[in-house]
């Protein structure tokens, strides 16, 4: 497995325990790398793209709820909330990452974490923030938003 596909694990994760955290006062980072390993470029990339959705977390979480019509985003099953709220963030703000990465490395992760049908729901999710992106899908580089006109 690629340094960054268990980075993105690693975040998903972190991000789950901290979505279900009653305390949101306490910092979760000791005890969570106590229990997960990881080295130091992999606990430094999940602390990278978990500390971007979370400064993101409210455009991000605005980008669901446009398009997870008919489900609340408190109602969404845990895991898939937080796959596509690391997933969007990476499409909006990481600028080396190309957009269809972030969305293949999803739906990877969807499958191995989340139910049945939490690829496909992840990637119907993902291909409609897609075409909110005015730069090529498959490049890397700086991501601007569609607007109307």
């Amino acid at each position: 497995m690629s340094k960054r596909r268990e980075g993105r694990e690693a975040a998903v994760q972190y991000l789950f325990q901290q979505d279900i955290q009653v305390d949101r006062t306490t910092d979760l980072r000791e005890q969570f790398w106590k229990l997960r390993e990881g080295n130091k470029k992999v606990q430094e990339f999940a602390a990278r793209l978990v500390g971007g959705v979370n400064t993101h977390l409210a455009e991000v979480d605005e980008r669901i709820k446009k398009y997870a019509i008919n489900f609340e985003i408190g109602r969404l099953n845990v895991v898939d909330r937080n796959i596509l709220r690391l997933a969007i963030y990476e499409m909006l703000h990481c600028h080396d990452v190309p957009p269809i990465v972030a969305i293949n490395e999803a739906i990877e992760i969807a499958k191995r974490f989340g139910g049945d049908e939490s690829g496909k729901f992840v990637n119907g999710i993902l291909d409609k923030v897609k075409l909110e992106l005015n730069r090529p899908l498959r490049e890397a580089g700086a991501p601007t938003i569609k607007t109307e006109t």
